[in-house]
């Protein structure tokens, strides 16, 4: 049972209070899961006696246990009774003991007020992509390019040729070099070459990550040329992509463009949807918001330069050095600004839409999560803590109320063209009944 204690503008402090039944279920829970899995000489597994346990994990350890399952449960269930939105929480647990309930106290800050326009009339002006015949023998040109094949030719050579080339030096080595999508000083060096004529190429100054690379030149030998075969339009084509004939490619092929670009369509008109509501919302933001955004996300670049072995260090250094990394700091400040102000359009956009997430939808999306990360959800929600949990709500409240408002928006769109199409039905009709009457 959650228990509002104050609010003051943005500040908050309520208390929880955990029944002693479910105190002793969490303790019985925690206990079968060391009888399981902790290993006791002499005894068989779940067999040991609790105390024996307890000696091997250590004195304290099931409390801890218990209290961070109760805090998992319990804290997310009362931010959602008491209807509070919480940027950042503190939480004070009282000691637990099995056979008695267990309390803590929560402060922390609330998501500021948002008012939004009205958007109840708004017209998106963004469309699907149209398949026209064009796009269409494109794409099927895209797909004969593709599944092209090359054969030995024997001339010079030409701009569509695949050249194999052996690079001198002791870093040399034999690799192919495609003609249609090399670089221009690759492509200017080659053109017109034999089959073993020696070539140098100059490449210009360049940068490649964190390093700037002089002008310098490279040598290579060419060791063959080959020549672009595609496949004619026709049947066979076809089948060597597994289709029955050209004419069921053409056919299946529209409708996966049609379904993307749909899909596309969608996308682009939840976008200006999103838009207009960011645009004309009125919100103060708390600058430690916007902070606490713009840190998370300096945290997520750190960790993909780390996987691909930079330090943010030295790629912070070399930034400094280049003169960008202001310009990069306020470029990650203004996309934290946009990405908090979209997160509190659509979260009052769904308080607005009285939209709600119940336990079996949550639970079936944590299951689902959970599973495409390789655990269990007991594993799942004590890696994500109280405020994971709390933000992972939030953001299935945020795309349930997307979806209902853009199908409110198409409504009216539908009911406009069923209108038209019953004026042009009831057209012929009319005529019909008035050449009847004279």
């Amino acid at each position: 049972m959650a228990e509002l204690i104050s609010r003051q503008g943005n500040k908050v402090e309520f208390k929880v209070s955990v029944p002693a039944s479910e105190v002793n279920r969490a303790y019985d829970q925690v206990w079968a899961g060391l009888a399981r899995d902790v290993r006791v000489p002499g005894f068989r597994p779940g067999k040991a006696p609790r105390k024996v346990i307890e000696g091997r994990v250590g004195k304290g350890y099931v409390e801890q246990e218990v209290r961070d399952r109760l805090l998992q449960s319990h804290y997310s269930k009362a931010a959602q009774e008491l209807k509070l939105s919480l940027v950042d929480a503190n939480i004070d647990p009282q000691p637990v003991v099995s056979g008695q309930a267990f309390e803590f106290t929560v402060t922390g800050e609330t998501y500021p007020e948002v008012k939004l326009a009205d958007w109840s009339g708004l017209s998106l002006s963004a469309e699907s992509p149209e398949i026209t015949d064009d796009v269409m023998e494109r794409t099927l040109g895209d797909l004969q390019e593709r599944n092209a094949t090359f054969e030995e030719a024997d001339r010079a050579i030409e701009a569509s040729d695949q050249v194999t080339v052996e690079e001198q030096g002791e870093d040399g080595g034999t690799y192919p070099i495609y003609l249609d999508v090399a670089e221009e000083h690759v492509r200017d060096a080659l053109l017109g070459k034999n089959k073993g004529d020696t070539v140098e190429i100059t490449v210009p100054a360049h940068q490649h990550g964190d390093h700037e690379h002089p002008e310098h030149s490279v040598t290579v030998v060419i060791k063959d040329v080959k020549v672009k075969k595609t496949q004619a339009l026709d049947d066979d084509f076809a089948k060597s992509l597994n289709f029955d004939s050209l004419e069921r490619l053409r056919t299946d092929l529209k409708a996966e463009l049609e379904r993307r670009a749909a899909q596309e369509g969608e996308t682009a008109r939840r976008e200006e949807f999103v838009a207009h509501l960011t645009d004309n919302m009125e919100a103060e933001i708390p600058a430690a918001l916007l902070d606490r955004r713009r840190d998370a996300m300096l945290e997520e670049i750190k960790d993909d330069l780390g996987r691909q072995g930079v330090k943010w260090g030295e790629y912070e250094s070399f930034m400094q050095e280049q003169g960008k990394l202001d310009e990069f700091m306020a470029d990650l400040s203004k996309n934290a600004e946009s990405r908090v102000k979209r997160d509190l359009a659509l979260e009052k956009l769904a308080e607005d839409l009285k939209v709600q997430v119940s336990d079996a939808e949550f639970n079936q999306t944590m299951n689902a999560l959970a599973q495409a990360n390789g655990m269990n959800p007991q594993e799942l929600s004590k890696q994500l803590g109280p405020d994971g949990i709390n933000t992972y709500y939030a953001s299935l409240l945020r795309e349930k109320g997307l979806q209902q408002a853009m199908a409110q928006l198409s409504k009216p769109a539908q009911t406009e063209q069923e209108g038209q199409q019953e004026q042009e039905t009831a057209a012929p009709e009319a005529a019909q009944g008035e050449e009847e009457t004279p």
